[in-house]
């Protein structure tokens, strides 16, 4: 580990694929011990940076360190210090689960004298007692999640690389594997986590916001809604919802106009405007049935930074 307290160090990283430029010259680092989340849509950069700080992927230019290591020339040494779980939970699903945290421990090498204890507490916390020997394949997404993270950690990583961890997954066994990961966190082990799900990222103690493979934020989620939204939000219920977000986008006075779930959010400069945009829908026919200010999610200042991005 690196002595200036950082796990991962990122500088200027950059990734093409020919004329395509997938991660576009980022920056950040992670410090020992934090949870850092990877925030973006699907196709923004997220994945290939991680396969570059992981060593399965060379970057175009740029540096990365990870425990320490330079992510071009050490990619071994960085191997042996790492965890990783990809979206796809990277399980067989014709082992068992007793034949599965075998195969890893072999995989990273794990200490023949550890194995046993590692599988007990892997077990442990996928609460797969008495299943042991129950085909991969026949568990549920829920509980092969949990197997998967407990494989990825199998060898005691300093760090740990979970990307899309919980694509797929259920709300309540979302709850559990961030219960989980907060647990690996208090235990020194830094967390780098990839994820498109908004509400997840308020469990990071950083978030870095990507989008076309630029890092367009990066603060705790705390410092990101209240510091970084520019504007009044406001959220709207009206009578035709979607009749409503095409009048309201071509509004030049408004900043932003997105879906919300059943819902509009609009930023603009004032309260005054609240006024405004009422008896504009009411003059098409729409009928207002709610409108009031709000406290921003993550997800409107994504939105947010996003547009004024794509504005530059």
């Amino acid at each position: 580990m690196n002595n200036n307290g950082y796990s991962i160090e990122v500088n200027n990283l950059t990734k093409k694929f020919g004329e395509f430029i997938a991660v576009n010259s980022i920056n950040f680092s992670i410090k020992k011990g934090e949870i850092f989340g990877f925030l973006g849509p699907n196709g923004s950069g997220k994945t290939t940076t991680i396969r570059m700080l992981i060593g399965l992927m060379d970057p175009t230019s740029g540096s990365a360190t990870v425990a320490g290591f330079d992510v071009k020339k050490q990619s071994e040494q960085i191997k042996r210090v790492i965890g990783y779980m990809s979206q796809k939970f990277s399980l067989y699903d014709d082992l068992t689960v007793s034949e599965n945290i075998e195969f890893f421990a072999g995989v990273y090498q794990t200490k023949r004298e550890t194995r046993d204890e590692r599988r007990e507490e892997i077990i442990k916390l996928a609460e797969l007692f008495g299943k042991e020997n129950t085909l991969t394949g026949e568990l549920a997404s829920a509980v092969k999640q949990h197997l998967a993270l407990g494989c990825a950690m199998i060898n005691e990583p300093q760090i740990i690389f979970l990307d899309e961890p919980t694509a797929g997954v259920d709300p309540v066994a979302r709850r559990k594997f961030w219960h989980n990961i907060k647990m690996l966190s208090d235990k020194g082990v830094t967390v780098l986590v990839t994820t498109h799900y908004m509400d997840e990222a308020e469990n990071c103690d950083r978030v870095a916001l990507i989008s076309d493979g630029i890092i367009v934020a990066c603060d705790t989620p705390e410092n990101l809604k209240r510091d970084r939204m520019k504007g009044i939000l406001f959220e709207i219920e009206t009578s035709n919802t979607m009749r409503a977000l095409e009048i309201l986008r071509i509004d030049p006075l408004l900043h932003e106009v997105a879906l919300y779930g059943l819902f509009l959010h609009v930023v603009a400069d004032n309260m005054e405007m609240a006024e405004e945009i009422k008896s504009r829908l009411e003059a098409n026919h729409i009928a207002v049935t709610r409108i009031e200010r709000i406290t921003p999610a993550l997800e409107d200042v994504f939105v947010s930074l996003v547009e004024e991005q794509q504005k530059k």
